[in-house]
C-alpha cells in the first residue's frame, strides 16, 4: 500500500504580466521581497507560513493579475 499523497501550494509568477509593482511584497513583506529593479522575488517556505487568507488577498489585489498558486504534489 502507498503512501498518500500530499500537496503543496506554490506561489507562481507569470513573468510576461508582472511589472514590477510592488504591491505583493507590501501586502506579504515576510514571503515577498524585491530586487534591485523592483521584481518580486517569493521566499516559498515563508509564504508556506502565511496564512492562506493573505496570500489570497495578495494574489488578488495584483494590478496586472500576475500571481497565482498552484498545486504540486509532495511525496
Amino acid at each position: 500500500m502507498s503512501a498518500p499523497t500530499r500537496s503543496r501550494q506554490t506561489l507562481e509568477i507569470d513573468w510576461t504580466l508582472c511589472d514590477g509593482h510592488g504591491l505583493c511584497a507590501a501586502l506579504l513583506p515576510r514571503a515577498i521581497g524585491r530586487d534591485e529593479w523592483g521584481f518580486p522575488v517569493i521566499d516559498q517556505a515563508a509564504v508556506a507560513r502565511q496564512p492562506a487568507a493573505d496570500v489570497k488577498r495578495a494574489i488578488s489585489c495584483c494590478p496586472v493579475l500576475a500571481l497565482r498558486l498552484t498545486r504540486t504534489a509532495k511525496s
